[in-house]
């Protein structure tokens, strides 16, 4: 017998290439363009290295608190994990214990599928339409748990709060997951929602809409009887998740509102007018209400423009699957980014041939 076999075996969820070349204009990760908070910088500056002797708070208390007062809930409601890759992994590892199959859309975040795989749960995938809007009566079937992006990755589109309350309120036996990743870049939170359904659990992201993507926080507002599973678990699995210089600049960059609506403010009004620009060149596209366009050309192959810009150190990310392999995603980045990918792509769409 080989040891071998005794091994959990998975697909690995496959990340965005992270290149280092000097002048490049990297597109293809969604990070945001600009810097954090300048309170971040001022939270690291007040941190001694002599505290990295000491474990972090175990509860996260002075970020769970900030995010509490932020988002105007309970501490009780609020759970921070590393990234919300953690937080989600550990929501699927409390929450989708059952033998019936957990759904979410074919065409979404490809981490959810690894995470079924590497928990052992059973899961479905229900195609999107062709607009790639949800099929509402989907998630109507018995299920063990939903999991929906809002907006979806990596198409953008934003579905109607309305519409998600459907999902919600008819499956009150399954632990519904709402991943907004992008929700602060155009789109409306069920957050609202956590108090009239018990079964709702909120996923959001620092790495994003405030520009912390290396600093791994994301957190989960739901329930107190959810948090109070999500907390179970995570201490039967790692007390100690978030650092101490996490949890300081966590606080730090929710507690400047001001500047979070700024740099908001700015992707939002790049991404619009990069939406025009692209259109004019004879790209389409779902109405992206995220921090990047979902875009394919009605003459050029997606693959070819991919590799094209590459060539002039852009990178954007191309998905070679089913149903979206004519597509390419395109991070926001800031307008002197987006000038040089327009340039190019004009002078890759003018310099090939009919496909």
């Amino acid at each position: 017998m080989s040891f071998e076999q005794n091994i959990r075996r998975v697909v690995p969820y496959v990340p965005g290439e992270q290149p280092n070349r000097p002048g490049m204009i990297k597109l293809n990760t969604n990070e945001c363009p600009y810097p954090p908070s300048p309170r971040v910088a001022e939270a690291l500056k007040g941190l001694e290295a002599k505290q990295l002797r000491l474990y972090s708070d175990p509860t996260a208390g002075e970020l769970v608190r900030a995010l509490a007062d932020r988002y105007g809930v309970e501490p009780e409601q609020v759970f921070v994990g590393v990234g919300s890759d953690d937080v989600l992994a550990m929501a699927f590892l409390t929450f989708f214990n059952s033998e019936r199959p957990i759904l979410f859309p074919d065409i979404t975040y490809s981490f959810y599928d690894v995470w079924a795989e590497l928990f052992r749960i059973p899961y479905r995938t229900c195609p999107l339409r062709d607009d790639f809007s949800l099929r509402m009566e989907d998630y109507m079937q018995p299920n063990g748990g939903i999991v929906i992006p809002n907006p979806n990755a990596p198409t953008g589109l934003l579905e109607r709060v309305e519409n998600l309350e459907q999902i919600i309120a008819a499956n009150p036996d399954s632990v519904v997951i709402i991943d907004e990743a992008y929700v602060d870049f155009g789109g409306e939170s069920v957050l609202p929602l956590v108090d009239k359904y018990e079964n709702l659990l909120v996923v959001q992201t620092f790495s994003k809409s405030r520009a912390m993507a290396g600093a791994r926080i994301g957190f989960a507002i739901g329930s107190r009887k959810l948090i109070g599973y999500l907390n179970d678990v995570k201490f039967s699995f790692n007390s100690y998740t978030m650092s101490r210089m996490s949890l300081a600049v966590g606080r730090a960059a929710v507690e400047d509102e001001t500047y979070f609506r700024e740099i908001t403010a700015k992707i939002v009004e790049t991404r619009e007018k990069s939406k025009r620009q692209l259109a004019a060149l004879g790209f389409s596209f779902p109405d992206s209400k995220a921090n990047f366009i979902f875009a394919t050309h009605g003459r050029v192959n997606a693959e070819q423009i991919f590799m094209a810009l590459r060539e002039r150190n852009i990178y954007v990310r191309y998905f070679k699957k089913p149903r979206i392999d004519n597509y390419l995603r395109i991070t926001v980045g800031t307008p002197e980014q987006m000038e040089a990918l327009m340039e190019a792509l004009r002078e890759i769409l003018n310099g090939s041939t009919d496909q």
